[in-house]
């Protein structure tokens, strides 16, 4: 049987005993049903991972002692920054697990014209917890120990007005002239922008040139936002990331 991966906001260090999460302890008793003396792999989010094992598991909290430090997960070679335009329903789940998967460092949630996506800030605070869970459950999953960089949702418009990250910025656009291998390789970060359900309005993509995003076409067809964001991202592991 796998080891299961679980991811602990408790500081770890070998020879401590640490109480799992809420939504761990769920998962361990609840749902794996595992039992006092269960090997766990505990990991901090920040690339930290240690063997440890369930101490006691009751009704209502579980424990783990730690053991010792695994490996070090490697830094990637490239950062990759994915500034998502918000989407309805599952969607954005779908797209915050996925990237999480294929090793996005950073994802920027983006209010567009499009988007039809507005809550008030009780609800975003919840939306931001909910897609924070869904990380984690990527992460644990797909044995990344880092998590990545979920930042605070923003306006396409107040993010564009921001300083400017280092490396190309690069707009996901169906009628751009340019395909991915006609872009330079990017050296260490790199930003892709994708678009909501219904695209980014033209305004929106003339603003977004005007600070500097190049316009890229992902193949021949229209893709949807889930699909974009998560193909554009496998594309660029493959290409230049740490897929080679």
């Amino acid at each position: 049987m796998r080891v299961p991966r679980i991811y602990s906001s408790s500081p770890l260090s070998a020879g401590a005993t640490v109480p799992l999460d809420d939504s761990a302890f769920n998962h361990v008793a609840r749902v794996l049903r595992l039992k006092p003396d269960a090997r766990l792999v505990l990991f901090d989010g920040r690339g930290k991972a240690f063997s440890a094992i369930l101490t006691e598991c009751g009704k209502r909290a579980a424990w783990a002692q730690i053991m010792e430090r695994l490996p070090d997960e490697p830094e990637p070679p490239l950062r990759i920054v994915l500034a998502q335009g918000v989407s309805r329903g599952d969607r954005m789940d779908f797209t915050l697990q996925k990237s999480a998967e294929l090793g996005a460092s950073a994802i920027q949630p983006l209010l567009t014209e499009y988007g039809g996506v507005g809550l008030d800030g009780g609800r975003w605070l919840k939306k931001i917890e909910h897609w924070r869970g869904v990380l984690v459950g990527a992460c644990e999953q797909c044995g990344r120990n880092r998590l990545p960089d979920l930042r605070e949702p923003a306006t396409l418009s107040d993010w564009l007005s921001r300083p400017a990250e280092s490396g190309p910025r690069w707009l996901f656009d169906p009628l751009a002239d340019a395909g991915l291998r006609e872009m330079d390789a990017p050296d260490e970060r790199v930003t892709l922008l994708v678009g909501p359900e219904g695209g980014l309005s033209a305004e929106e993509i003339q603003r977004a040139r005007a600070v500097g995003f190049a316009g890229v076409r992902l193949g021949p067809r229209v893709l949807r936002t889930e699909t974009a964001g998560v193909a554009a991202l496998a594309a660029v592991q493959a290409l230049w990331g740490d897929w080679r």
